[in-house]
C-alpha cells in the first residue's frame, strides 16, 4: 500500500476505538425496535399462507411456499449481501438495502401474480438481511467491556419481533387482510431508512478488498474459526429445538383439550414471548465474564421445559390434560417462555463472542453466525414435522431434546 494512504486507512480502523460510546441508550433502543420490525418480514407470512394461497391461487402442494421463499431469500442475502459490509461504507449500504426491501413489499402487496409475488417477497428476504448489517454496526459503536450489553440490548428487539410476527400478522390480516401486512411493513422499512440515515454513523470498512476475494473468505473463515465454529453450532442446535416446537405447536393447541382457535393461538404465541426478556441480562453476564456458565444454565432451562411441555401436550407421568386443562396450559406458557429464553441466551453470547472477533471481517462473521444457526432452525422445523406424523407430541418433544442435549454437551466439553 502507499504509505500515503495508510494515514486514512489508519483512521478509519480505530474510528470504533475512538468512538467508544456513541451507541446511546435511545440508539439502542432504536436498533432493537428496527431489527425486530425488520425480521418480521420474515415470520409473518407463516400465519398468512392459507389467504396468500387462496388469494393468488396457489396449488395446494405450493401453499408454503409464502412463508418458505422469504426465509430462502434471506439465507441468499446471508451469503451475498452482508459480507460487502466490509467492503462497502456501512450506513449507504444499510439504507439503500433497506429501501429496496420497501420496494419489494409493496409490490407484493399489489401483485395478482404469483410468480411476481414469490419473486417479490424472495427479494425482501434477501434485503431484510439488512439485520445483520445493523447488529455489527451497533456493536461496533459500543466498547468491548460494554459490547455483550449492547448485543444483548439489540438482540432483544430481533427476538422479540421473531416471536411476535405471527401472532401480529394475524391480527393485521384478519381486520385489514393480508395485503394490509405487506403494505404496512413497506412504509415501516421505508421510514426506517430516512431515520437510519440520519442516526448512523459513516462507517468505512478497514481493509479494502474484492468482492470475489470477500467471498472466498466466508470458506476460509468457516474453516479456520474455531469461536466461530462452536458457537455457530451451538446456536444452530438450540434453535432447531426452538423451530420444532413452535413448528408444532400450533397442530397441538387447535386438538382437544386445548382446542384453540387462531385467536388463542395468537395470545399463546405473545405470552411465550416473555422468554426474550432474559436477552440483556445474558449480555451483561459474558461482559462480567460469566459466559459459559450462563450458556450452560440457559441449556439446562430449554431441558426442564422441554419436560414440561412432554408432561402438559403428551401425558409424560400420567398426568392428564384434560383433568386439569388451566394447569396444562400454563405449564406449556411457561414451558415455551423458558425454552425461548435458552435459545436468546446462547445465541446473545454468541454473538457476543462472534463480535469480539476480527472488525474487520465483522460483517462476514455475523451473515456465517447467523446462516449457520438458520441452518439449524430449517433442520429443525423439518425434523418436526416428520416426528409429529410419526410419534405425535412425545415425537416433537424428543427432537427438542436431541438438539438441545447436543448443544449442551458442546458447551460442557469445550470452553469458550
Amino acid at each position: 500500500m502507499n504509505p500515503s494512504a495508510e494515514g486514512p486507512a489508519r483512521a478509519v480502523a480505530t474510528q470504533e476505538a475512538d468512538n467508544p460510546h456513541r451507541l446511546t441508550g435511545p440508539l439502542t433502543a432504536f436498533f432493537a425496535a428496527a431489527v425486530g420490525v425488520i425480521v418480521m418480514n420474515l415470520f409473518a407470512a407463516q400465519t398468512l399462507t392459507g389467504a396468500i394461497s387462496r388469494s393468488l391461487h396457489l396449488a395446494p402442494e405450493f401453499s408454503g411456499l409464502a412463508a418458505t421463499v422469504p426465509q430462502l431469500g434471506y439465507a441468499v442475502g446471508l451469503v451475498l449481501l452482508v459480507p460487502l459490509c466490509d467492503l462497502l461504507e456501512n450506513r449507504r449500504l444499510i439504507v439503500r438495502t433497506l429501501a429496496c426491501g420497501a420496494g419489494f413489499l409493496a409490490v407484493a402487496m399489489f401483485t395478482d401474480s404469483r410468480v411476481l409475488f414469490l419473486a417479490a417477497v424472495f427479494l425482501a428476504g434477501a434485503a431484510s438481511s439488512v439485520i445483520q448489517m445493523l447488529v455489527p454496526m451497533a456493536a461496533s459503536m459500543a466498547p468491548d467491556s460494554h459490547r455483550g450489553r449492547a448485543v444483548g440490548n439489540v438482540m432483544s428487539g430481533l427476538m422479540l419481533g421473531i416471536l411476535l410476527a405471527r401472532p401480529a400478522a394475524s391480527v393485521i390480516a384478519g381486520s385489514m387482510g393480508w395485503r394490509a401486512f405487506y403494505g404496512l411493513a413497506a412504509v415501516i422499512d421505508a421510514l426506517l431508512a430516512v431515520v437510519l440515515y440520519m442516526k448512523l454513523p459513516v462507517r468505512m470498512p478497514a481493509i479494502p478488498t474484492r468482492y470475489p476475494a470477500l467471498l472466498y473468505s466466508l470458506w476460509t473463515l468457516m474453516r479456520t474459526e474455531p469461536v466461530l465454529q462452536r458457537n455457530a453450532a451451538s446456536a444452530a442446535l438450540v434453535m432447531g429445538a426452538f423451530s420444532a416446537f413452535w413448528t408444532a405447536i400450533g397442530l397441538r393447541l387447535v386438538q382437544p383439550p386445548f382446542s384453540f382457535d387462531m385467536n388463542g393461538i395468537a395470545l399463546f404465541a405473545l405470552a411465550g414471548a416473555a422468554g426474550a426478556i432474559v436477552t440483556p441480562l445474558a449480555g451483561r453476564a459474558g461482559d462480567r465474564g460469566s459466559g459459559r456458565k450462563t450458556l450452560l444454565a440457559g441449556h439446562l432451562a430449554m431441558l426442564l421445559a422441554l419436560v414440561a411441555i412432554g408432561v402438559a401436550g403428551a401425558g409424560w407421568g400420567g398426568f392428564s390434560a384434560s383433568a386439569h386443562p388451566v394447569l396444562a396450559v400454563a405449564m406449556l406458557v411457561v414451558g415455551a417462555a423458558a425454552l425461548d429464553a435458552g435459545v436468546v441466551t446462547d445465541q446473545t453470547l454468541g454473538r457476543r463472542a462472534i463480535n469480539l472477533m476480527d472488525p474487520a471481517a465483522r460483517g462476514r462473521l455475523n451473515g456465517l453466525f447467523v446462516g449457520v444457526f438458520f441452518v439449524g432452525g430449517a433442520l429443525g422445523a423439518a425434523l418436526s414435522g416428520a416426528a409429529w406424523a410419526m410419534a405425535g407430541w412425545t415425537g416433537v418433544c424428543v427432537v427438542g431434546f436431541v438438539f438441545t442435549g447436543l448443544a449442551f454437551v458442546l458447551r460442557l466439553t469445550r470452553a469458550g
